[in-house]
């Protein structure tokens, strides 16, 4: 999975974490130990943009120079490559930005490392917990620290294909189904060529995490790992399972294959033409299905429900840190700027983007009255409110993701090992990289 997703759009988000004071950038009340004692003033702000502008809006940065003419701002910006690889020189030398963005999980790495500002007291002082989705805490350890704040929500939800579905004679999908109902409409879907082979699929069979087999182990009421992050889930039967499903439709042939894919374009172009009936559609991916096929025609509902009857709805994350080395009035300069931009003026900003949800309730509703194709955008906006989980992210992610993928492609992919025995493998590394992390 590319947690870059959010490079790829012109016009991106910021999120949200409206504070209880009344105002987007008003002060702060004093007195909470770790959270400063309010607005700074005659402070000079780094704001670290990977990407730069096509991260964020500028009208984000320029609206928040204008409410605070007492902090001076330097946006220190590259391409997200360059960053990344000059923010960890700068982190070796304690030179980084005041407050910059990165993956959620390089984050929750960066805070294990004591390099992020553990931001729960700012929190607690100044945000109602009402006024978000459970998003706002993705970067949230299971002891209560929180790393950082997020940049952009991108959920999934079940995309169909109504060409698919009318050409099938099938009944389109709704908010009630299951996964079985995904799996036998799958097989309905399906039609072969001349040549015998399928032509279209029912499903876009992924073998990505967010999109793949992350949510089909959840269904199952398997996990990755367990509730302290800290201990591997792979070999419990309910994750095989999941892993199973997802394997079998490939197997099978109601679920596009990997070869299928490279010929056709990907996965977002062969569920857009029609070659696959259903897809498991990223909320950012709407940017490039009305850029690029206007004219499919195509909605999404809710991701279907789980054997336990409760839906889980993986999404993705990028998160704001801010660095534990700067003062404290810069501290509170760069907590300024993520309660800005996480108020009502920049959250409507990020709905309007169509890049990226914010977190912040009132600026869903933005996303909700967007008439841009899908039309059911609640599918995304309830659907996390109702179910939003991240990916089991925790400092080592990207290391025990890294070790579990390949042993996934031959389990779903290749076929070239069980499920039953790819999970004993996966375990064992997976375990090992988190003992090695304590």
């Amino acid at each position: 999975m590319n947690k870059k997703f959010v490079i790829a759009t012109t016009t991106m988000l910021a999120l949200s974490i409206a504070g209880c004071s009344s105002k987007d950038s008003g002060g702060t009340k004093e007195g909470t130990t770790g959270a400063g004692t309010g607005a700074p003033k005659n402070v000079t702000l780094k704001i670290g943009l990977p990407g730069a502008y096509d991260v964020t809006k500028k009208e984000i940065i320029d609206g928040f120079i204008a409410k605070h003419p007492n902090i001076k701002v330097e946006v220190q910006d590259a391409p997200w490559g360059d960053f990344v690889a000059k923010i960890a020189t700068q982190i070796a030398g304690s030179t980084t930005p005041d407050v910059w963005l990165q993956e959620n999980a390089v984050i929750l790495g960066y805070g294990k490392r004591g390099v992020a500002e553990d931001l729960s007291a700012y929190i607690k002082r100044d945000l109602k917990d009402a006024d978000y989705i459970s998003g706002l805490y993705a970067a949230k350890t299971p002891d209560g620290k929180v790393w950082g704040v997020p940049h952009g929500i991108n959920p999934i939800a079940l995309a169909y294909n109504k060409k698919a579905f009318t050409d099938a004679g099938a009944a389109l999908p709704n908010d009630n189904w299951t996964f079985n109902d995904l799996i036998e409409t799958s097989k309905k879907l399906t039609k072969n060529g001349a040549d015998g082979k399928p032509s279209t699929f029912g499903f876009v069979g992924s073998s990505s995490i967010t999109q793949g087999w992350f949510p089909w182990i959840k269904q199952a009421g398997g996990q990755a790992l367990d509730s302290t992050l800290t201990k591997s889930m792979f070999n419990d039967p309910k994750t095989i399972t999941g892993l199973k499903q997802l394997a079998d439709g490939i197997k099978q042939g109601y679920f596009t294959n990997n070869d299928f894919l490279k010929a056709n374009g990907g996965e977002v172009q062969a569920f857009a033409t029609g070659k696959a009936g259903m897809y498991f559609l990223q909320y950012s991916n709407q940017v490039t299905m009305n850029k690029s096929f206007p004219d499919a025609d195509w909605d999404v509902v809710k991701i279907p429900k789980a054997v336990d009857g409760k839906r889980y709805v993986p999404m993705v994350t990028n998160s704001w840190l801010i660095s534990s080395k700067a003062k404290q009035d810069v501290k509170d300069a760069a907590w300024e700027f993520l309660k800005y931009y996480l108020g009502d003026e920049a959250q409507n900003l990020v709905a309007e983007s169509g890049a990226s949800l914010p977190v912040k309730k009132t600026a869903l509703q933005v996303v909700e009255k967007s008439t841009t194709k899908p039309l059911n955008k609640k599918a995304f906006t309830d659907g996390i409110s109702e179910g939003g989980v991240t990916l089991d992210e925790n400092a080592s992610w990207n290391e025990w993701r890294g070790v579990a993928q390949p042993i996934i492609n031959d389990i779903v992919v290749t076929g070239n090992i069980s499920a039953e025995e790819g999970v004993k493998q996966i375990h064992e590394k997976v375990q090992a990289v988190l003992d090695n992390n304590k």
